[in-house]
């Protein structure tokens, strides 16, 4: 998954709606998608009560349809990019996911007692008062591209596998601890200056991108990591990292690094982003890597003082014999 991504814009599709309504008008239908149809309401187009997703996307509906409150199978409802209100999105009653709507605070979703993926993501939301309310049955959580400053009304949430709050004003880590069952922690472009996981043990994901961070510590009881992304910050040291024991992807990019310490006994390292540093020489990077050398497929040191060094490439070949991409040069 990528955080910072905002949801995509698609051509209005060739056919015409009644063609559409047509061809999902069949009681067995279970998804029907009607992103970028420009639809003003849904007068026109049959709902079968078997749907299990309705993809509204993009559209110009700003009262939500009846009909779907009686969607008693509904697990996926998107209505991003619309233009819904508080008011326009009470009909709502008996599904089992909310996708994007836009608004401006947490909406009550109380009423919704199997909720499992829960998404405002690109609104104006500045609090996450209003969590409290939502069912502990939830299993993803989307709140990035808000103005969230704070990390609150998340402790009760035991089932929680992903939280996505990139793109927010969060400036501490905070209430995780709780959280038990989370994998994926996404807090990308963010204003967070120390990296706080609340004694969490099970996140296989971890993205801190772009905030303002200045140390790695913080990392060293996370065993289960497979993949840290920490480019775009103010790190100079590569520190405790030799407990993740099943990383698979570390990217360092964008940081004031001098050189690769800390990672010799990942022996399941298979992609190294180590662009856009300090790093003065290749002498040495035998040795600091050399838990994965054979497993290192990708490795980025492209706009460091190494790079420039002769023979780079062919010195990084040979030090890491099942190498497939070095920077943007791909090998077949």
């Amino acid at each position: 998954m990528d955080p910072f991504i905002g949801p995509a814009n698609h051509d209005p599709p060739d056919n015409d709606l009644t063609a559409a309504s047509e061809e999902e008008s069949s009681s067995c239908t279970t998804v029907l998608d009607l992103t970028s149809f420009q639809l003003h309401d849904l007068e026109s187009v049959e709902i079968p009560p078997s749907l299990t997703e309705l993809d509204l996307t993009a559209n110009r509906l700003s009262t939500l349809d009846p009909r779907i409150s009686q969607l008693s199978n509904l697990k996926k409802l998107s209505l991003r990019q619309n233009l819904f209100n508080d008011d326009g999105v009470q009909p709502l009653s008996t599904c089992h996911t909310i996708s994007a709507l836009e608004l401006k605070k947490i909406p009550d979703v109380s009423i919704f007692k199997q909720l499992l993926v829960f998404d405002v993501s690109f609104n104006e939301i500045s609090s996450l008062n209003g969590l409290s309310k939502v069912s502990v049955t939830l299993k993803e959580l989307y709140v990035s591209k808000n103005e969230v400053t704070k990390m609150e009304e998340i402790e009760h949430f035991p089932l929680l596998q992903i939280l996505e709050l990139g793109s927010n004003r969060l400036r501490v880590m905070e209430n995780l601890q709780n959280l038990t069952s989370l994998q994926e922690l996404w807090l990308g472009r963010n204003r967070i200056r120390a990296i706080n996981l609340c004694g969490l043990k099970c996140i296989k994901k971890l993205s801190l991108q772009s905030n303002r961070l200045t140390s790695m510590t913080g990392l060293e009881e996370c065993a289960a990591l497979e993949e840290l992304y920490l480019s775009h910050n103010g790190i100079a040291k590569m520190e405790g990292l030799s407990t993740l024991v099943n990383l698979r992807l570390l990217d360092v990019s964008a940081n004031k690094l001098t050189e690769i310490n800390d990672i010799q006994k990942l022996e399941r390292l298979e992609d190294l982003w180590l662009n856009d540093n300090q790093i003065t020489s290749l002498e040495g990077i035998e040795e600091a890597v050399a838990g994965s050398r054979e497993k290192l497929t990708t490795i980025y040191l492209e706009r460091n003082p190494c790079a420039e060094s002769p023979n780079y490439t062919a010195t990084l070949k040979q030090i890491f014999p099942n190498v497939e991409q070095i920077d943007s040069e791909v090998f077949a």
